[in-house]
């Protein structure tokens, strides 16, 4: 089944579902999506995978597993870094609205529990970019070896020669030369 609504990709009618009994499912199949992220946040590749809707006494679980990536810049050397994302989502959705009387369902019994619409209609799509969003890596890198920037230079330190003579540091720092912690006598000078 591939019938979505036309405001949103992972936004699903399911009234239709609401009817039938508990344990009933719809598959959908998620392909080729992109989603806004914060602004400090970039889609390397478009959302796929697949969420599966299952009907429960009390209303909808969605479970979905997606896969996507985000782009960024490796924290040793700056480099483009693109981090693969694999997503497991697993929420309860309860209904707003009574499905035979149109009437509000009372909310005081859950007062967090995520809901269906007033058109029941399940929007996973605020799931889905948390997700993506916790699982932006802290540092993330361009290879698991990258060799970071040379401290004198700041150029990748897997391109070019780094062999600096001593004349280009900085003569701020000439005292720290000869700087050695207590109990390092046996180390020599360079």
């Amino acid at each position: 089944m591939t019938a979505r609504s036309a405001d949103g990709p992972f936004l699903w009618n399911v009234a239709g579902l609401l009817t039938d009994l508990p344990g009933s499912e719809r598959t959908y199949p998620i392909d080729g999506v992109t989603i806004g992220l914060p602004d400090e946040l970039a889609l390397a590749e478009p959302v796929s995978g697949q969420v599966r809707l299952t009907r429960t006494n009390r209303g909808i679980v969605a479970d979905a597993r997606l896969r996507t990536a985000l782009a960024g810049e490796c924290a040793r050397c700056l480099r483009p870094a693109t981090t693969p994302v694999d997503l497991r989502i697993e929420e309860e959705y309860l209904p707003s609205l009574d499905l035979a009387t149109g009437a509000p369902v009372s909310t005081d019994d859950e007062p967090d529990a995520l809901r269906l619409t007033d058109h029941h209609e399940l929007d996973l799509e605020p799931s889905v970019r948390d997700a993506i969003v916790l699982a932006e890596p802290i540092a993330p890198l361009d290879r698991p070896d990258c060799p970071g920037l040379c401290i004198v230079c700041g150029l990748p330190l897997d391109e070019g020669a780094h062999d600096h003579p001593d004349e280009d540091l900085d003569p701020r720092f000439a005292a720290l030369r000869e700087f050695r912690p207590a109990g390092d006598e046996e180390r020599t000078t360079s």
